[in-house]
């Protein structure tokens, strides 16, 4: 199937899960994380930075879990230990990665957005069309929400080098089995940079004779 465009109606970016653990050791965050979180942080900035100035609508996802563990469910029957933990090192979003006043910050409590949360409600009030992903795990949060977006006919894309896997070989699996469900979807943070910046609203000129 040829590759739709880059940005089909509104779009919205979402952040998901940019949290401060992803710079921690598994031993501490009870994740595993690849490499490079510092570097992602700083192009999520970017990112977050040009949907402000195009006037694009920023959703950020924060998991967290209660400390009695009651909403865990299934997520510790795999390799990953407790985790984002309510008050817990590594809970807090990236200081410099916080929803501003007309933004949107959900928590969630499963890996999809889509669960539980309010996440579709905003997206049909923004009237949002294509969905436009940064943040982690890829393979695990940022795969799930994808694939539940797919389902509900939204445009999806990820930020390939603006997400994170548990490691680098789920990373990889995760992001091919993204762009089969929609060619196209994988995009780098300079295409999308340079999408937003097509979309920054400019200025009205005064014609010349308008009142004065």
């Amino acid at each position: 199937m040829p590759a739709q465009p880059l940005i089909v109606g509104n779009p919205v970016l979402v952040v998901v899960d940019m949290q401060e653990g992803g710079a921690l050791p598994v031993e501490e965050m009870g994740i595993p994380v690849m490499p490079g979180h510092a570097e992602r942080v700083k192009k999520a900035e970017k990112l977050v930075a040009a949907a402000r100035a195009a006037a694009i609508p920023v959703i950020y996802f924060q998991e967290v879990h209660r400390p009695s563990g009651v909403d865990f469910g299934r997520e510790l029957d795999g390799t990953e230990g407790v985790h984002c933990v309510e008050g817990q090192p590594g809970t807090a979003l990236e200081p410099t990665l916080l929803p501003g006043p007309d933004e949107f910050h959900i928590v969630k409590r499963r890996y999809s957005g889509f669960i539980g949360t309010e996440f579709e409600i905003i997206l049909r009030g923004l009237k949002a069309s294509t969905l436009i992903l940064i943040g982690g795990l890829t393979d695990v949060c940022v795969h799930y929400t994808f694939a539940d977006a797919h389902q509900r006919d939204f445009y999806v894309r990820v930020v390939t080098d603006c997400v994170g896997g548990s490691s680098q070989a789920r990373h990889d699996a995760s992001l091919n089995a993204m762009e089969y469900l929609q060619t196209g979807a994988n995009r780098t943070t300079d295409e999308i940079l340079a999408a937003f910046a097509d979309l920054i609203p400019t200025s009205q000129p005064v014609l010349e004779g308008a009142a004065r």
